[in-house]
């Protein structure tokens, strides 16, 4: 599975229902098992950034999928990155020159 780190701003829409948060978290949740993912660990924040998320996902279409369902709710703007392990970083170093 691949790892990803979602992290997402409330609109305003999304922060005016704040107290709402964890419940779509639980939605968000079911969403993921859907599609044949994980929601790993969320986090709420203080910063830039309102919430963070660590997804696995089996692909990156099924992260796409996921995270363009959640924009369409209108609560939170995103930005996902893929994330390697270190073992994945090495294997990707390897096939270096």
């Amino acid at each position: 599975m691949a790892t990803f780190v979602v992290l997402l701003k409330w609109t305003g829409q999304g922060i005016k229902n704040y107290k709402d948060s964890p419940s779509r978290a639980d939605a968000f949740t079911g969403e993921m098992e859907r599609l044949g993912g994980k929601l790993k660990e969320i986090y709420w924040t203080l910063g830039p950034y309102d919430v963070v998320g660590v997804v696995e996902a089996p692909d990156d279409e099924s992260m796409t999928a996921a995270m363009l369902e959640l924009g369409s709710r209108g609560n939170t703007h995103s930005t996902t990155m893929r994330a390697f392990t270190r073992s994945e970083f090495e294997g990707i170093a390897a096939k270096t020159g």
